[in-house]
């Protein structure tokens, strides 16, 4: 008996982020292998969510059962005070936030609820893996906007191209994964102005805002007149180390959200309810938290860029999340895939070919994507281990 693939699921491939994970594990095992690919720390989260997650498993009760589909209240609660006061206006735990399974769970529910079959999404390029297949899934086609380095800017004129009368959504990441970018208030107020005149609802996806070195972070739904029309996507994931517990969530107008509920009530159900609980508890820290993780991560950021540029790659420091896209260009004429390849065989280290986060693969032939969440004496392995890669 043969099995057929729906044309859908045979149209992309599988995460070539985790691929190169699993290959220099597979040939170098955990003791050398140096994990650059993966945005996931090797570090602890803080102790204060951990006794949390502890503590909700000791009582046990309901927090072994399904909480709310959306959300438990405790945590919608947590969302809603800390998003008011950021934002400075109200957020509504009951009507505005849905709890979901990580920021990934979050963007297919987004797309979900607002695109038919047919619709175009635009997409900035180069993208996170999975936004282009979430676009196919929903059986909607994306179209691409570049952002070109080495300040990973668009131009404006092919913004306003890209919409069109079948223009349903636009997905916007910032800081941005692969490339560090942080969009500026007049990028989001261009993008906000032809959203409002065309119709089109914005998705951002915002899992890295307390990740800004340089700049400020500026969520699309403060702007006027973008509260009623935009799905905020966030989560717990990189915020507080804990990429494995699955925590995400969306902040929308209330149609919107009811919507995404609808979606995510059969996509998934619902998130592990001792570990919402935890989450809630993180959401509570105090600012000088979130103060210590942006210096820590910028000493990060500082150590990888220089320790790559004095190896002979070309680096620019990113202005938020934690990656790097490096040009090689100086170091090898292999194209990215066979590069990314060598580094995994000569120098146990994983990094992720550029051209996985294009459309175009052409475009991002001569980078590799550096991830940084992890220690200093991690770094300073995986960079001690490229000495020699020129």
């Amino acid at each position: 008996m043969s099995v057929r693939l729906s044309g859908k699921v045979d149209g992309f491939p599988d995460s070539v982020i985790r691929n190169m994970t699993m290959r220099n594990l597979r040939l170098h095992g955990p003791a050398r292998a140096v994990n650059f690919a993966q945005g996931f720390p090797d570090f602890e989260p803080p102790p204060e969510i951990v006794v949390a997650a502890q503590a909700a498993l000791d009582r046990g009760g309901d927090y072994h059962q399904y909480a709310i589909t959306w959300g438990a209240p405790t945590l919608r609660e947590a969302i809603a005070a800390y998003q008011s006061r950021v934002w400075d206006r109200p957020v509504d735990a009951e009507n505005e936030i849905s709890v979901v399974c990580g920021a990934t769970e979050g963007m297919l529910a987004a797309l979900f609820t607002t695109v038919e079959p047919g619709d175009e999404v635009i997409v900035f390029e180069p993208f996170y893996e999975c936004y282009v297949p979430d676009t196919v899934l929903v059986g909607a086609r994306p179209r691409f906007v570049p952002l070109r380095s080495p300040d990973w800017r668009f131009d404006p004129d092919e913004l306003r191209s890209a919409f069109t009368a079948r223009t349903k959504a636009i997905i916007v990441n910032t800081p941005h994964n692969p490339t560090g970018k942080v969009f500026s208030r007049a990028e989001l107020q261009l993008i906000a102005k032809l959203c409002q005149e065309r119709g089109v609802t914005p998705i951002t996806d915002e899992i890295y805002e307390h990740l800004v070195y340089e700049g400020e972070h500026v969520s699309l739904a403060t702007l006027p007149g973008m509260a009623e029309r935009t799905i905020t996507i966030s989560g717990a994931s990189k915020t507080y180390s804990v990429t494995g517990w699955r925590i995400g969530w969306l902040i929308a107008p209330p149609q919107l959200t009811a919507g995404i509920r609808k979606v995510h009530d059969y996509l998934t159900v619902g998130t592990a309810h001792p570990l919402q609980i935890a989450v809630a508890a993180g959401l509570r820290l105090p600012d000088a938290f979130y103060e210590r993780y942006l210096s820590e991560y910028r000493e990060r950021r500082d150590l990888l860029v220089a320790g790559l540029n004095a190896r002979g790659f070309t680096v620019s420091s990113p202005a938020g999340a934690y990656y790097v896209m490096a040009g090689f260009s100086r170091l090898s004429q292999l194209d990215d895939e066979a590069f990314a390849e060598q580094l995994i065989e000569t120098a146990g280290v994983a990094t992720v070919p550029g051209s996985s986060f294009y459309a175009h693969p052409e475009l991002g032939r001569k980078h590799v994507r550096f991830s940084f969440p992890k220690r200093l004496e991690t770094i300073e392995r995986g960079l001690e281990a490229l000495a020699g890669i020129a």
